[in-house]
């Protein structure tokens, strides 16, 4: 049911407006809902993991919006226990608000169908 879909994509563009989330450019938005679907699978991801959800983008593109990502308030970087050389990267509360906000988005077009 594409109806479905497109609400969603119209409720999703929506919330993207509001004051309290930051706005994304698509290669952080495609950066983040692949990180949030490897925190959801219950990994620890490393920045290297993340350099690998973007196919297409160079490392250094990658690293860039990571740290945009930081900056926005999004996400996080710290080394990972038991291992000072890779660094991982972790949602803020701010991303958790932002996947529970995209969540009531599709919860709401579903509803609407």
């Amino acid at each position: 049911m594409p109806e479905s879909y497109y609400r969603f994509l119209s409720l999703a563009k929506a919330i993207q407006g509001l004051p309290v989330l930051p706005l994304l450019d698509p290669v952080e938005e495609r950066l983040l809902n692949a990180l949030a679907a490897l925190w959801a699978d219950g990994g620890e991801v490393t920045v290297l993991q993340a350099m690998k959800c973007a196919p297409g983008a160079s490392p250094s593109t990658v690293q860039r919006r990571l740290r945009s990502l930081e900056e926005k308030g999004l996400v996080t970087h710290g080394d990972k226990p038991g291992d000072q050389r890779a660094k991982r990267v972790q949602p803020t509360p701010l991303a958790m608000e932002y996947f529970a906000a995209l969540s009531r988005c599709m919860d709401e077009a579903i509803r609407r169908t």
